[in-house]
């Protein structure tokens, strides 16, 4: 824990001699790399805690395929010439396969010039069966001439509790858990009545009347997550919207189905949707 103290200190010390070009004091620890990954605001690094995952949420991205970006940072002093490190997958902790939720992961990463991090790159794919079952990708960095590893056993670092504090963990390793699993967002005006009857403006969530919304309204999953971006008035115009494209769609003897086979039910709908209760045409 005190090592880890210590090089903090000393890493800022650096930066701040560095950024006004005076001597760096020698550093006489080891010189290595380590995943650095935070989550949380970019702009309040001091408040968050170090972890050994982070999560893909296809969902929130909005993306099929996304390269996603991971911190590595040194430990040691900072050096006027390119330094290299590996990064491999790390198959102990992996459930994802290859070339279907991941590319090839690259191996040889550079530490620039002058610079005390660098960022990794994996490129992800988004893939039906995530809807259903995450899958995880584990990284694991590998000792090079350049670079050891410096903390197979990070302590947390106390004042950085923003967020969930992991007290333990070999920095040298970093999951990625990647889901594309839809729950309901934080705003979301709906809800079940007796019977199984949708209600309220946009009845019972699911990953289809999401998609319903993207495709026709082009609104996507983040704008349900906060009344910020999504406050009551919006949510009205969102739902009168909406309930006259599926008015049309069923005028036009082309309704919009829900995976059960009822009739998608928003807003004012001139019908009721009992879930599990699929729809019957007219004659």
């Amino acid at each position: 824990m005190r090592r880890i103290l210590i090089y903090m200190v000393l890493l800022q010390l650096a930066m701040v001699f560095a950024s006004c070009e005076k001597e760096i004091l020698p550093y006489k620890g080891k010189e290595g790399v380590y995943f650095a990954v935070q989550h949380g605001a970019q702009h309040l690094p001091n408040s968050w805690p170090f972890q050994p995952y982070s999560d893909v949420d296809f969902v929130r991205i909005g993306k099929n395929t996304v390269d996603f970006t991971i911190k590595v940072m040194i430990t040691g002093p900072v050096k006027d010439y390119e330094r290299t490190f590996k990064m491999e997958v790390n198959p102990d902790s992996t459930t994802a396969i290859a070339g279907k939720h991941y590319e090839a992961v690259k191996s040889d990463w550079t530490i620039p010039a002058g610079s005390v991090s660098a960022n990794v790159t994996v490129r992800l794919n988004r893939t039906p069966d995530l809807e259903e079952k995450p899958v995880t990708l584990g990284l694991k960095l590998i000792e090079t001439e350049d670079f050891a590893l410096s903390f197979p056993e990070w302590d947390a670092i106390p004042g950085l509790d923003a967020g969930t504090v992991v007290k333990e963990f070999d920095a040298g390793l970093h999951t990625l858990r990647i889901n594309d699993v839809m729950i309901q967002p934080a705003v979301w005006s709906g809800s079940i009545q007796p019977g199984n009857r949708e209600s309220g403006l946009f009845g019972v969530f699911t990953r289809k009347k999401m998609e319903f919304l993207s495709e026709h309204l082009g609104l996507t999953y983040e704008d349900f997550s906060s009344t910020t971006t999504m406050p009551m008035a919006r949510m009205f115009l969102v739902a009168n919207d909406a309930t006259a494209i599926l008015i049309k769609r069923f005028n036009e003897k082309n309704p919009v189905l829900e995976d059960d086979g009822r009739l998608m039910w928003m807003g004012s709908v001139p019908w009721t949707s009992i879930i599990g209760v699929p729809w019957v045409p007219g004659p």
